[in-house]
């Protein structure tokens, strides 16, 4: 292992993105350092006046293809990989010249693939190499060779070169971001020309996007991650108008309440709590949704996140500054309400632009040892869907609440039981381990509003115990998914009790 300084006296520079280029090339020219490049980055560094030997040149080889082989060649992977203490001969043989450094990142293949007209035959095109090979041979050769693959490492390397070399503790950051870089570009390809939905191997790749304060508990470090790749507008591609940076656990809880206002195409609105909906309501004045979706459980939405799928009016703010809430998110706010939310300036106020209903994707989740994957439960039920199992048949307004209740209902914490009135939630037994308990606690969050409402399940009822509880409330209908050893039991007792019930035919868990 060689622990010294390496002298920099060839650098090869090959990049795309030619982000302080000049200002590193200039300073590499400063110090003596030989540059050698290609193609475009060469036109560049001339343009800016700075002497620069091309590859073709240094190899004695054209480069060929149309660009597609310039760097592939014996000279340009000897002088990056030969070790100095070992290869020396070797390479004095064969005419190899030592490359101390290796400037380059690659072909924007995601940022090609990206636009909403791409071909594939472009996209292929934008599949670098050579790079991947420069940077992997020089990351390799991390004894003896620098790689840079970001323009925020320029200034740190500049450094070191000029006070005698670089370190080896440098080297080994940029062999190890290095291999991080080729590894999330091949990750992409490998994304973009998968078809199946769950691939032999399967690689993510996701870029540092901030360190965040602390994670769930203030002893728990955390940072944040994004998938430049995602098109659908979200919590971090979101325009932040005031507040401070949000938390790890503000990003889970607003997730959650974003995916959940995604759901709906009339006018909603969401409050949620630790990640579960406390108050939901849809209708069609965004002004009077609101009002109902908060009264829904006041209580808990202190402190929680509130979201619509239409733009915040002044009315709205003008109610949100009223209580204490730590989110606020709309597609858009009216000048209005920007003014009277402004008066909160704590109050985090993000702008998340047009919104598009949930999309088919995938769900995971780290266990020791492995990943589980999943489809995202996007099961959207309809009142053809709906098996009437009592004698008595719901209301078509029962039957609508039903329905909005069970699109909710996908989205709290399981057991989970939810009350609906008037598409209107008024009350959540959220994450029970019984189901009768989940019964027990969303009827005491209902209230005197239980009256005529409906109740939504989200599997089946093991045992009678639940409809005994639901017996004297004065529930009118309730939504279950049916499949219970015991289903004949239950609806007979909701036929003596005169209540209606549908199986929806499929559960709805959370966990």
């Amino acid at each position: 292992m060689n622990n010294n300084p390496t002298q920099i006296k060839r650098a090869l520079i090959s990049v795309s993105d030619k982000t302080g280029l000049t200002e590193l090339a200039q300073g590499l020219a400063q110090t003596g350092v030989e540059i050698i490049s290609t193609g475009g980055t060469a036109t560049h560094l001339r343009a800016a006046g700075l002497t620069v030997k091309d590859i073709s040149d240094f190899t004695g080889f054209p480069e060929i293809m149309d660009g597609r082989v310039k760097t592939l060649h014996p000279k340009v992977h000897g002088g990056i990989l030969g070790r100095r203490d070992e290869h020396a001969e070797v390479a004095k043989e064969n005419n190899i010249e030592w490359i101390d450094l290796v400037v380059c990142n690659l072909y924007p293949f995601a940022k090609t693939i990206q636009k909403n007209d791409v071909k594939i035959e472009e996209a292929i095109e934008n599949i670098d190499i050579g790079g991947p090979s420069m940077i992997r041979s020089a990351a390799k050769n991390v004894d003896w060779v620098g790689v840079v693959v970001e323009p925020s490492d320029y200034n740190l390397i500049l450094e070191e070169i000029k006070s005698g070399g670089l370190k080896p503790e440098t080297r080994w950051a940029l062999s190890a971001k290095a291999f991080r870089h080729t590894a999330a570009y091949d990750a992409v390809i490998a994304k973009y020309f998968t078809t199946e939905i769950y691939p032999e191997k399967l690689t993510l790749t996701y870029k540092k996007y901030y360190d965040l304060r602390y994670g769930e508990n203030p002893h728990q470090s955390a940072c944040v991650y994004r998938d430049n790749l995602c098109k659908e507008n979200n919590l971090l591609s979101a325009k932040i108008i005031q507040g401070k940076q949000l938390s790890y656990n503000n990003l889970n809880d607003a997730d959650g309440a974003w995916a959940l206002t995604r759901e709906f195409s009339k006018p909603a609105a969401i409050v949620v709590k630790h990640a579960n909906p406390c108050g939901v309501a849809t209708g069609t004045d965004i002004n009077e949704v609101f009002k109902r979706a908060y009264t829904a459980d006041s209580l808990s939405a202190f402190g929680g996140i509130i979201s619509l799928n239409r733009p915040c009016t002044e009315a709205i703010a003008a109610e949100i500054i009223k209580v204490f809430a730590e989110i606020v998110l709309a597609p858009s706010y009216d000048e209005g309400a920007l003014k009277l939310l402004a008066t909160k300036p704590n109050l985090r106020v993000l702008e998340l632009g047009v919104i598009a209903p949930p999309s088919p994707r995938q769900t995971y989740r780290e266990i020791l040892g492995g990943m589980l994957v999943q489809d995202n439960d996007n099961q959207d039920i309809k009142k053809e869907n709906l098996k009437v199992v009592t004698k008595l048949t719901p209301s078509d307004e029962e039957l609508n609440t039903m329905l909005f209740a069970w699109k909710v209902l996908k989205y709290v914490k399981s057991n989970a039981i939810l009350i609906a009135k008037n598409n209107t939630t008024v009350g959540i037994g959220v994450g029970q381990v019984s189901r009768v308990d989940a019964v027990d606690l969303a009827i005491k969050k209902a209230g005197q509003n239980i009256v005529g409402s409906v109740l939504a399940s989200d599997a089946f009822f093991p045992f009678k115990d639940s409809i005994d509880k639901i017996a004297p409330t004065g529930i009118k209908a309730i939504i279950q998914p049916g499949g219970s050893i015991k289903d004949a039991e239950i609806i007979a007792a909701c036929d003596a009790l005169g209540l209606a019930m549908v199986f929806t035919g499929t559960r709805c868990f959370r966990h």
